[in-house]
């Protein structure tokens, strides 16, 4: 198994401006836990890298040295958190590819938008 890059922990964490305590929360972890991971004291599992690089918007290819790209290659998406996205995702999962891409530019188009 691949093991964590601290260094990169530690730099997407701080990317994303957010405290070591806030992280362990995000990441529904103890806070002693979580530094143990972040001083390298302790190797999370696969499952637990997979957690962080959610939390903070990356991959665990990026935060186990497979890349050096930290763009994120997949997104988990909760009902109870994001209700309005998850149900966006839903209506979209079956749709037509031209459709989603219509659905793509509109949101795009929005985001420009003042």
């Amino acid at each position: 198994m691949a093991e964590l890059n601290i260094k990169r922990l530690i730099e997407c964490r701080e990317k994303n401006g957010i405290t070591k305590m806030e992280a362990a929360k995000r990441m529904q972890l103890s806070q002693p836990a979580y530094l143990r991971y972040e001083s390298g004291e302790r190797t999370p599992s696969i499952q637990t890298i997979n957690v962080i690089a959610n939390v903070l918007h990356t991959s665990v290819e990026y935060l186990t040295n497979q890349t050096d790209d930290p763009s994120p290659v997949s997104y988990t998406i909760y009902k109870a958190s994001d209700p309005e996205l998850f149900e966006l995702i839903s209506q979209c999962k079956d749709k037509e590819r031209n459709i989603i891409k219509r659905i793509l530019a509109y949101a795009t188009m929005l985001e420009t938008k003042p």
